[in-house]
């Protein structure tokens, strides 16, 4: 028989028939293409029980193993924030050749003396198979940068600092209105430009009230954007909680109070849509008061609670009132030096066809101006070409407190970044936004572990997105199928994502990004398939179900219990009638069997037909006796034990 068909019979590819043949007492050759019809016909009717047998063995061996492999330690350097690539070269013990190669691979052309950052050593170390990580004075200094804004504050003389607008931040549950809220404070149609109605990355606003500045940060309420909320949170003064009072307190909103109290803001509560039928404030102030320990102000708590309705307009100057009163609360707090170097934070990062990087910054200390050069980290990203503030208007500068988009980047930088106004150093980044290539994430999956994987091409309009969409995706992984990330970057789909998804067997998925005519009859004839999205959950949603029908069911073993062979009362062909005692557990009927003599395995067959005290039953329990009609080859002895055990099909959902 060919070894192809024998394969085939068998479920399995011939290279692995080859691999496993040897183990089982077959050693055939590895380039044998034939074998002899009898070995053939044994190998099949032996196989259930071979492999069982292989089982039992290799259970043994990959316990040695997994304590072997805890014991070996991976391979892992530390490095600073900068190193040159020589430098790199020499603690990694890799040759300067092949690290330019590496560095040539991801896009950056570098010579020996110039130096790279943190963030690309440890890509081009993962792709070397070194873990890099960062040496302590380097965690001490990331460290300071989240820092940073305190210290260039706490350097400021109190004589030079000056009232500013309080920073807002709106944050709840993703339907509770807090965008329809920020639509009735500007008084604008931010809603219907957003898709399904859902903000879909941070933006900032300005207002005013009783001739008083307030910026408002928006950000996105679906668990996809918990970093970007994060990160909205730590430039923020004052926290607006939206509650919905038709719908009370979700799990959104609890994650969202999590980040305010980490954040250590004073907030407001909002309780929006009171002019629903089924709006119950009191039922609201309740879930507030039991599941997060908010009491508001009118039950003898501290905190304020504003009823509202975005929708029709009511409440939303009272609650502007109570943001200025809580803002002149934190007074001392709320001032900067306009007349310092500007200081502030990364709120959006994206990379437009016709302006380049571009960075929305809301401006935290001094005051930004056209022709400042921009220091991220240390590292220079460029110079301020032009500013425009949130209504798109062009601006000559920002002062503290204002969201302003600036123009003149060289690379767009990191959402949470802090950016300062200064002297830098030039240095070799990676091309974040471009072409920002990051080690590809495969969670709990490896190919030798025979997991399958779904590659993907990622291409978003704004960073924030991305990384939201990349957070999501690496979260929905498991072991029998996992998401690799190929390529993200952000722009609209080119030639050359193409060529990478047809080399690489990927799905482009975009989100908010257009397809021209030559790009979608190119990936038609490279067969290559293109999905853009206008709604991250959509996107997410799509993977999953293709995840899931890529999930092959789990036959899981459930075991029952052991007896002993005391009596053959009949042999047949393929058959035998036995009487037994169960020694532990219990047997079921139709139970699967493994026969056991002198602690081998030597047969498998099947339970058909139970009897005890000659009735037929379905259940034998521990010290009782029983007889059997046993179906599987008739080799069982008086003696032999045996294993009775059941099989579950369980299909995993994602």
């Amino acid at each position: 028989m060919n070894i192809t068909e024998l394969a085939r019979i068998l479920r399995i590819t011939p290279q692995e028939l080859h691999d496993i043949l040897p183990q089982l007492g077959f050693d055939i050759g590895q380039k044998a293409i034939k074998v002899d019809d009898k070995t053939a016909q044994r190998i099949i009717k032996e196989w259930p029980l071979l492999i069982r047998r292989l089982e039992l063995k290799k259970r043994e061996e990959k316990k040695e193993g997994e304590m072997r492999r805890e014991e070996k330690e991976k391979r892992e350097i530390q490095l600073p924030n900068l190193i040159t690539v020589r430098e790199f070269a020499e603690a990694t013990g890799i040759t300067v050749s092949k690290i330019l190669a590496e560095l040539m691979k991801n896009g950056i052309f570098a010579s020996l003396n110039e130096r790279i950052d943190f963030e690309t050593a440890s890509i081009i170390g993962s792709d070397l198979g070194i873990e890099v990580k960062p040496l302590e004075q380097a965690e001490e200094r990331l460290e300071e940068e989240k820092d940073k804004l305190k210290t260039v504050l706490e350097r400021e003389k109190k004589e030079n600092l000056v009232a500013r607008p309080p920073v807002i931040v709106v944050m709840g549950h993703v339907d509770h209105g807090k965008t329809k809220l920020l639509d009735a404070i500007r008084h604008t149609d931010v809603v219907a430009g957003e898709a399904g109605g859902i903000t879909q990355h941070i933006g900032a606003y300005q207002v005013r009230r009783k001739d008083r500045r307030i910026t408002f940060i928006d950000t996105p309420g679906h668990e996809a954007f918990t970093a970007m909320r994060s990160r909205g949170a730590k430039v923020a003064d004052i926290a607006i909680l939206v509650v919905a009072a038709d719908d009370g307190v979700k799990p959104q909103t609890v994650e969202a109070f999590s980040i305010i109290k980490a954040a250590g803001i004073p907030f407001i509560v909002a309780i929006n849509k009171i002019d629903k039928p089924e709006a119950n404030l009191d039922k609201t102030k309740q879930e507030l008061s039991s599941q997060l320990n908010i009491i508001p102000e009118d039950w003898g708590g501290k905190t304020i609670t504003a009823p509202i309705s975005a929708k029709e307009g009511k409440g939303i100057e009272e609650l502007l009132d109570m943001v200025l009163l809580t803002a002149d609360l934190e007074a001392e707090s709320l001032k900067a030096n306009p007349e310092a170097r500007a200081a502030g934070t990364v709120i959006e990062s994206h990379v437009n066809k016709g302006e380049g990087p571009v960075a929305t910054i809301l401006v935290q200390n001094g005051t930004l101006k056209i022709g400042d050069q921009l220091v991220f980290n240390g590292q220079i990203y460029g110079k301020v070409r032009a500013l425009k503030n949130y209504r798109g208007e062009n601006v000559p500068e920002a002062a503290p407190s204002t969201p302003v988009k600036i123009l003149g980047l060289k690379l767009a930088p990191q959402v949470g970044d802090v950016l300062e106004v200064g002297e830098g150093e030039k240095v070799k980044l990676k091309k974040i936004g471009v072409e920002h290539r990051l080690p590809s994430f495969i969670p709990e999956t490896k190919e030798e572990e025979g997991g399958k994987k779904i590659n993907i091409i990622l291409k978003g309009d704004v960073l924030g997105s991305v990384e939201a969409i990349e957070e999501s995706l690496m979260k929905i992984g498991t072991r029998e199928v996992g998401i690799k990330i190929i390529h993200k970057g952000l722009g609209n789909i080119t030639e050359g994502d193409i060529a990478r998804a047809e080399a690489t067997d990927a799905k482009i998925l975009g989100f908010n990004i257009k397809l021209s005519p030559q790009i979608e009859e190119l990936a038609r004839e490279k067969n290559v398939v293109i999905k853009n999205y206008r709604i991250i959950y959509d996107l997410i949603n799509d993977v999953k179900a293709e995840m899931q029908e890529l999930v092959v069911p789990e036959i899981k073993r459930v075991d029952l219990g052991k007896a002993k062979a005391l009596a053959i009362f009949r042999t047949e062909t393929k058959s035998q009638i036995v009487g037994g005692k169960v020694l532990e557990g219990k047997i079921e009927a139709d139970s699967l069997i493994e026969i056991f003599r002198n602690k081998e395995l030597v047969a498998q067959g099947k339970l058909v037909r139970l009897q005890s005290g000659k009735q037929n039953v379905n259940i034998v329990e521990t010290n009782q006796e029983f007889g059997m009609q046993y179906e599987g080859d008739p080799v069982i002895q008086v003696g032999d034990v045996l294993d009775f055990y059941k099989e579950e099909k369980i299909i995993k959902k994602i």
